[in-house]
């Protein structure tokens, strides 16, 4: 059994440690406070403009450089981590995905090869390990875009990944996050980013046809509004990941400040009964003395 040295020093060991996970519940709690507005205000903006980009498409899909099919792909995937742990299996399950789905277009003949992009040191430190793989053609990471998350430094991505696919240096881009829906519960998520889904041409037999009205022209809105459109779905993609990794921060580190105060219960009440024996002993033994002193 343990001796009250011991447990002294593990009782403050534990109380240091809940300390600290309180801490770090609080920062992530009003983190996650701000995303999770701008989140819930970006969605519908982003779906709306989405919707409206597939249904005006339909008809100038051969004329948008966006939209395009390749018999041989070459995939970019996009890889939304954290720099940070202790947040649950957030991390673990984007990685878990990844390695599926590079290990799925290996074995896909209609895949040329893959490139991976991460963002998140806990993506980056352990993907680019696989980099040697056959079909892993190239490998770059921006980690420092969680040190400061906005529109800014999302819009410079999306350039760059639009730039790459109209030279097409790829094929496909898809990104791998978390969708946060709750503090307690985020949905893994692996979406197209290009091409762009374009719906059906509109007939005037089934449903309802939409009759737009162009001001400027159809060319100039298509060249500004696609691109825009774009980059508020890849800033949503990236807000929802951010927004997820504190949620799941946030929960992990309460229960972990819980188990931390049961931890101290049951350390205190064993602290307690060892120091009482003690006590008890020593009173037997005084006593003890004192009966064979009279004797």
């Amino acid at each position: 059994m343990a001796n009250l040295k011991e447990i002294r020093i593990r009782i403050a060991s534990v109380q240091s440690t809940q300390q600290i996970t309180s801490a770090m519940k609080m920062v992530s709690a009003s983190k996650l406070r701000k995303s999770q507005n701008l989140i819930l205000k970006l969605r519908p903006y982003s779906a709306k403009m989405t919707e409206i980009v597939q249904r005006l498409g339909s008809s100038e899909a051969e004329n948008i450089p966006f939209v395009r099919q390749e018999k041989k792909s070459k995939v970019m995937l996009l890889v939304l981590t954290s720099n940070k742990g202790l947040c649950s299996t957030f991390n673990s399950s984007v990685i878990k995905s990844t390695l599926s789905v590079i290990s799925k277009y290996e074995n896909d003949d209609s895949v040329e090869n893959v490139s991976l992009w991460t963002f998140g040191k806990k993506g980056s430190d352990f993907l680019k390990k696989i980099c040697s793989k056959q079909k892993v053609k190239s490998f770059e990471s921006i980690d420092e875009i969680w040190d400061r998350l906005d529109f800014k430094a999302v819009e410079s991505v999306a350039d760059r990944l639009m730039n790459a696919f109209i030279a097409k240096t790829y094929d496909r881009i898809e990104i791998i996050y978390n969708q946060f829906k709750n503090s307690a519960t985020t949905f893994l998520t692996h979406e197209t980013f290009l091409p762009l889904s374009i719906s059906p041409k509109n007939d005037d037999n089934k449903g309802i046809k939409d009759n737009y009205l162009f001001e400027p022209s159809k060319e100039t809105i298509f060249r500004n509004v696609i691109p825009q459109a774009l980059k508020t779905q890849l800033y949503k993609c990236f807000l929802d990941s951010f927004t997820s990794e504190h949620g799941t921060r946030m929960t992990s580190m309460h229960k972990a400040t819980d188990n931390a105060q049961n931890l101290l219960k049951d350390l205190k009440l064993t602290y307690n009964k060892i120091r009482q024996s003690a006590i008890t002993n020593e009173i037997i033994e005084i006593c003890s003395g004192s009966n064979a002193l009279n004797e």
